[in-house]
């Protein structure tokens, strides 16, 4: 697929199941992840992969959270949170370790990481499977970071569930990237 073609063809899906990306396709994945934009090099971002059994743990630490995050929760409510963790069969969490004293302002790193998760997303595609960009409370919340090996001042950009698709793409409209787009100095 032309990389034309993936960035105008992606879309986030409903749902997501097997086949995940294979080790070899992830290795792709991850290594266009690399070539996000890194002012400084810094190269601040970290990708937890959770695959398999592992999704359990992770389903157990978004439950966890929503009854810390929720002081009275049911049941049900806790079980729903728990089953994000099968979305999909494969989630990278994307995080930006943040070098708060350097030069590189903290927005520019976490964009960065921002970015990775973006490449992601499209070599996903382009390999014939997909992905969706999700966060939730959990990604901002310390004890989870801290769980998935990261520290308080690391921001949690997001979780990306991969699979392969469904449904397709759904009859969602594209937005219109003129109502987005002015030139400058305006025009009276």
């Amino acid at each position: 697929m032309q990389a034309i073609e993936a960035l105008l063809r992606r879309y986030s899906p409903r749902a997501l199941k097997e086949p995940a990306p294979d080790d070899a396709a992830l290795a792709l994945i991850l290594e266009s992840a690399t070539r996000a934009p890194d002012h400084g090099r810094l190269r601040p971002w970290r990708f937890i992969v959770i695959k398999s059994e592992a999704r359990a743990q992770f389903g157990e630490l978004l439950a966890d959270h929503l009854r810390r995050a929720k002081a009275s929760v049911s049941d049900e409510a806790c079980e729903r949170e728990r089953l994000k963790a099968f979305r999909a069969p494969l989630i990278v969490a994307v995080a930006a370790i943040v070098a708060p004293d350097g030069k590189i302002p903290e927005i520019e790193q976490t964009l960065s990481a921002g970015c990775a998760a973006q490449n992601m997303l499209h070599a996903a595609f382009a390999l014939g499977f997909n992905a969706v960009w999700k966060t939730g409370g959990a990604a901002y919340d310390d004890q989870v970071k801290v769980a998935l090996g990261l520290e308080s001042k690391d921001a949690l950009v997001g979780f990306l569930y991969m699979g392969t698709d469904e449904d397709g793409p759904g009859s969602l409209p594209r937005p219109d990237w003129r109502k987005f787009t002015q030139e400058w100095p305006p025009t009276r």
